[in-house]
């Protein structure tokens, strides 16, 4: 049974138990707003996007309704950040709010813990050097862990080649037959998570158990009433890439050496067996002698008849190496895994096979003796669709940027789920007092040689009226390297933080404690970034976010649009590009006291008809034309502060 919406209500006013446990809250009808709309749908059973505007606190909106609903529920977040923020900051708030116990889990993938089988092989390795003192120290935290989160060994860098020895991947993981399972971290993650009120997962993994069969850990979905998807105008892609196809020969080679170590383990090994391993690797090889040594990916319309007849011929050894595999699976747990490895390997191939032209792209590249061959779908929607309907619960959608000018047809679309309820919540901030949008005048068009060069111009002198504490935005790695040589060149006196220079969780936290810092970025920084205070006065982005017209993918998906009678640009480009700037505007203001302007320097904002569209789907942003007016905003606010 719901709890009343007066019940609801009551969470989220001035001396509520939530308010209490948080510092500095104060009531926010639109977050009360969002919080009635989730709670309406977990009564109902009715699918719901939400599009909440930065400010709205979202988080809790959709957190209180979960946790008083009495219901399972599974959070899925974009990124790592949120997840971690959701299980060690907000669950914990919100559950002492409710002063009731609700028990919580976090799942992650399955390299991000410790597998016993794999550490205890890696063992007889006899490794040697650097990565045996690693191994070592593997070995003693794994007599000590509970959890076998390898977060937990901050000792070992988690770039360390001892990792993929001691952890397992979905290739070799040996699922239910593995002879330690019942000590599996992974299977006791899987289980809290599955017997967890809530459970905080990512998008990947939520998506990976939808096609997940039983596996001997058990899955989250069946039994959840109701999935909650936060960031999801990051969720159509990481679905996209969950259809993809790939296939390395470096697969193949490792799947012949593992099955005859295997086999010579468990004495199952044969004469058949050896010449069936060595007709696969002998066509793997051929595979790589037809593809030859091209510069870069080769698209598989072009590719020659001896390679097209070495991709069937593996598909076809591969699934007569599972079937013979398959008559030994018992004789050992390994073996049974490499049979099963075959079998995937197998459709793999024969789906690379038969790739369809007008629904697929489908590519390969050459390199260093290997051939990793790619198809993706080029609409994923009808099975994305099919994946969502398969599963008995509620779905809710919910990010800062799902509509294009207030329009979710884009986003509804391409989730393929109907019916869909969308709502649009405003942002509770006064951008009208807090903010300005500079669209500077004078600017050539993006294609012009020197466009760079005149944005650099352009925004030094808000740069310094800001004293720096500025992102720069940039659309490619081209432009970003010739905006950083022209302003180092010039010495600004301002702290560069340059991307490709430092990690990017270290470059945020010099951004944030070094004074007047000049952060220049391009599609990374563009989106999770949540930099409040003083810090950052201005984004500058120095172009429309167009995706680029040379990817072959978006010249076959617009193809494909075109073919069903659609407009490439109206029904795709355009509705990407929005919501790709909508969240790089949305790195300024992001709390109640921030401040500051916003530069988008491309002159089509106002020279193209399409230009409306982008300045209808962005916050309320007074507009000023000059440096000189935006220089004067940020004066005049930091005089009153």
């Amino acid at each position: 049974m719901l709890p009343a919406t007066d019940a609801i209500d009551g969470y989220f006013r001035d001396g509520s138990p939530l308010a209490a446990q948080l510092h500095g809250f104060s009531h926010r009808p639109e977050q009360l707003d969002m919080a009635r709309l989730v709670r309406q749908a977990m009564q109902d059973g009715g699918h719901l996007a939400i599009e909440a505007g930065a400010g709205t606190g979202k988080t809790l909106a959709y957190l209180v309704p979960a946790l008083l609903s009495g219901r399972r529920v599974i959070i899925a977040t974009g990124t790592r950040t949120l997840q971690d923020q959701l299980y060690h900051r907000d669950l914990p708030v919100v559950g002492r709010s409710l002063g009731r116990p609700v028990t919580v889990a976090q799942l992650k993938g399955r390299a991000n813990y410790l597998c016993r089988h794999r550490a205890a092989r890696a063992r007889e390795q006899q490794v040697r050097g650097p990565l045996a003192a690693e191994l070592h120290r593997v070995e003693r935290w794994a007599l000590q862990t509970v959890s076998g989160d390898v977060a937990e060994l901050p000792g070992v860098p988690e770039g360390s080649p001892v990792w993929p020895l001691v952890t397992s991947t979905a290739d070799n993981c040996l699922g239910g037959r593995c002879p330690q399972l019942d000590d599996c971290h992974v299977a006791a993650a899987r289980r809290r998570a599955a017997e967890a009120d809530i459970a905080v997962v990512n998008h990947h993994l939520l998506l990976a158990d939808m096609q997940l069969k039983d596996d001997g850990f058990g899955r989250l979905l069946p039994g959840a009433d109701v999935v909650v998807v936060d960031e999801a105008h990051r969720f159509p892609e990481t679905a996209q890439a969950l259809f993809d196809v790939e296939l390395r020969t470096r697969q193949l080679d490792e799947l012949v050496q593992d099955t005859s170590a295997e086999a010579m383990q468990s004495a199952c090994w044969s004469a058949t067996l050896q010449e069936r391993l060595a007709a696969v690797g002998s066509t793997a090889r051929e595979l790589v002698a037809a593809a030859g040594a091209p510069a870069g990916a080769v698209p598989m319309a072009e590719a020659n008849a001896a390679f097209g007849t070495a991709l069937q011929a593996i598909a076809e050894m591969l699934a007569a190496l599972q079937a013979l595999l398959g008559e030994s699976a018992e004789a050992g747990t390994d073996l049974g895994r490499c049979a099963e490895r075959a079998g995937a390997l197998a459709i793999a191939a024969a789906r690379l096979a038969d790739w369809q032209e007008h629904e697929d792209l489908c590519w390969y590249q050459a390199e260093g003796g290997q051939v990793a061959l790619h198809l993706t779908p080029l609409d994923a929607s009808r099975q994305l669709r099919d994946l969502l309907e398969r599963q008995s619960c509620t779905w809710i959608f919910t990010s800062a940027t799902l509509a294009v000018a207030g329009d979710f047809t884009h986003f509804s679309q391409r989730i393929g789920l109907a019916p869909l309820a969308t709502h649009r919540i405003d942002s509770p901030f006064d951008y009208a007092r807090c903010a300005r949008l500079f669209l500077p005048t004078g600017l050539p068009a993006p294609d012009a040689a020197d466009y760079t060069d005149r944005v650099v111009e352009a925004i030094e002198p808000v740069l310094q009226a800001s004293r720096g504490r500025a992102f720069l935005l940039f659309t490619s790695r081209r432009a970003l390297a010739r905006a950083a040589e022209l302003l180092a060149v010039r010495d600004t006196g301002h702290t560069l933080l340059v991307q490709g220079t430092a990690p990017r969780s270290r470059l945020l936290e010099q951004f944030a404690s070094a004074p007047g810092a000049v952060l220049l970025g391009t599609a990374t920084f563009w989106e999770g970034v949540d930099i409040r205070g003083p810090a950052l006065v201005v984004v500058a982005i120095d172009r429309l976010p167009f995706a680029s017209p040379g990817d072959p993918f978006l010249q076959a998906r617009l193809a494909r649009i075109r073919r069903a009678g659609g407009d490439p640009f109206r029904d795709y480009q355009l509705p990407q590009a929005v919501l790709a700037l909508r969240q790089g505007v949305g790195r300024l203001i992001r709390g109640c006291d921030d401040y500051g302007v916003v530069m988008i320097a491309d002159p089509r904002l106002t020279t193209r008809g399409y230009g409306r569209t982008f300045l209808e789907s962005l916050p309320p942003l007074p507009v000023v034309r000059t440096a000189a007016e935006a220089c004067a905003f940020l004066t005049e606010w930091e005089r009153r502060q």
